[in-house]
């Protein structure tokens, strides 16, 4: 099937663009589209479910009846009537009022993200918008034009006004975009492009700020980092448990086929394989005092899996969400109806922030345990912080503090935010889910675990050196010489800091190549 690109040319599908329609938007297409800058096209299917919903709004202009937000004001404002010859400058009007956020821009991939969330919803057809919309925000993601949005400003209902109204300023030509070559000022950015401000019709400036898509934006990237992260905890927990000479024992699948929840058995199926042919574990089957190992080993699977279970059940929710009409009131182009609701309330996204921001702290706590399992001679057997020569050298000491530090952040951000409410609009907003909140805290989250990670990792690899001459397995001898290509061993004091920045740097993508493998 060919569709059509915002700027009327035919484009075959089967090349670099992906079909934006409003109905099969998943995390797949969505990282290709926002984080790897595959150009999106509107779908013929969805284009015309788009005019049909557009007509009734013109027959609603038409007729004089009261439509909230067509011809009315906005939330307690809802019972005043706006003049037919007011409607345009009502939406302009809207938006530039709503533009009322604060603190650091988001950032690119996060706008990104937005931009193609909300054109996804408006191409659902239920938003009552023309086309053109949908077209020129397209257009911006295509041309890597980003609405500089600031991150502050949502309550997570209506929807995330601030964050929505930031973006759609530069369709009228307000507001700034960020560019290759700097921010510039919305009318020059788009000029420079080839493309007009556009004048809002009637219903155009609600269609393009009443929604989730900020909220549901950053929690989109979580998930995907998450991923990542809970897969490279498996990795680099398997190289702490066979630098501290560990048993396989409690990664034996039979384990957990009593216990069968789907995260546990596939965490524990890739600890089981990452540690087979480790000559360090052949070392010791015999003569091993240590019957059972601490639950920062011993219970990865059920840890990391249970990380793994809660991501997957918000991964579904994504699912729903990013194809959802968020938008109020709603267009019902079948029955020629337009409904007010309340789908733009962000709880099961402010919900589904605040669980995943819990279960990667909890991902982050357990790591932060084996590195200070591997520093602790009184249980590695290893010289203390891991460094010859301790005393003279103070080796991994502080960063295993540093770690501590980030879960105790981790412990206060993981607080939901979805538990708090504030009325707003003169208390006919008068409960809101704070869901924009909690993916902000949950953004946080996420970097604090990828940093505690990057610190086991390299204590992890310092713990197999001095396991030398014995090697770990096949598997994770890779891993150790992927981080010995960036980090030399630690045979006395440096500077930590650099070290542990480029394991993060690694945990950026380095190690996609040994993540494939895992389930």
């Amino acid at each position: 099937m060919m569709g059509e690109a915002g700027d009327g040319t035919v484009l075959d599908p089967t090349a670099a663009a992906v079909a934006l329609d409003g109905l099969s938007l998943d995390l797949a297409r969505f990282e290709t589209i926002v984080r790897d800058g595959r150009r999106v096209y509107f779908d013929r299917g969805a284009r015309a479910r788009v005019r049909a919903a557009r007509e009734v709004i013109e027959r609603a202009v038409a007729s004089g009846d009261a439509v909230y937000g067509v011809n009315t004001g906005f939330g307690n404002l809802a019972d005043v009537r706006i003049p037919a010859d007011d409607l345009a400058t009502l939406q302009e009007r809207l938006v530039m009022s709503h533009a009322a956020g604060m603190g650091e821009p988001l950032a690119e991939l996060e706008v990104r993200g937005m931009m193609l969330l909300r054109a996804n919803t408006l191409a659902r057809g239920h938003s009552g918008v023309r086309e053109v919309v949908v077209e020129r925000l397209l257009d911006l993601l295509n041309h890597r034009l980003h609405p500089v949005v600031p991150s502050r400003g949502s309550v997570g209902a209506s929807g995330d006004l601030a964050p929505l109204a930031h973006l759609a300023l530069p369709l009228i030509g307000r507001g700034e975009i960020a560019t290759a070559s700097g921010r510039q000022p919305a009318r020059v950015a788009l000029a420079a492009a080839g493309l007009e401000p556009l004048a809002l019709a009637p219903r155009e400036g609600l269609g393009l700020i009443n929604g989730t898509q900020a909220m549901t934006a950053l929690l989109a990237l979580a998930a995907l980092e998450a991923r990542r992260l809970v897969r490279a905890a498996d990795l680099i927990g398997a190289l702490s448990a066979d630098a501290l000479r560990a048993t396989d024992a409690a990664f034996d699948p039979r384990i957990h086929a009593v216990r069968p929840y789907p995260g546990q058995r596939a965490s524990a199926a890739n600890l089981w394989r990452l540690l087979q042919g480790s000559a360090i574990r052949e070392s010791h089957r015999v003569g091993d005092v240590r019957v059972q190992d601490p639950y920062s080993i011993r219970c990865m699977p059920q840890v990391h899996g249970a990380v793994r279970d809660v991501l997957a059940d918000i991964e579904a929710k994504l699912a729903i969400e990013m194809n959802a009409a968020t938008d109020n009131p709603l267009v019902f182009a079948r029955e020629g109806e337009v409904l007010s609701g309340g789908n733009f309330h962000g709880e099961p996204m402010a919900f589904a922030a605040d669980f995943l921001a819990i279960v990667m702290a909890e991902l982050a706590s357990i790591s932060e345990r084996r590195t200070e399992k591997l520093t602790n001679e009184a249980f590695s057997g290893l010289p203390p912080f891991l460094v010859e020569h301790a005393g003279l050298n103070s080796g991994f000491m502080m960063a295993q503090v540093t770690a501590a530090a980030l879960v105790a952040e981790n412990k206060i951000l993981a607080h939901p935010a979805s538990v708090d409410s504030i009325p707003t609009s003169a208390d006919k907003e008068d409960h809101v889910s704070m869901g924009m909140t909690a993916a902000l805290k949950l953004r946080d989250v996420i970097a604090n675990a990828r940093r505690i990670l990057a610190i086991e990792l390299v204590a992890a690899a310092q713990g197999v050196d001095l396991r030398r001459p014995l090697a770990t397995s096949p598997a994770l001898e890779a891993l150790h010489a992927r981080v010995r290509q960036r980090i030399a061993p630690w045979t006395e004091d440096r500077e930590m800091s650099p070290a542990l920045l480029a394991a993060e740097e690694l945990l950026r993508g380095g190690l996609d190549p040994l993540l494939a493998p895992l389930k």
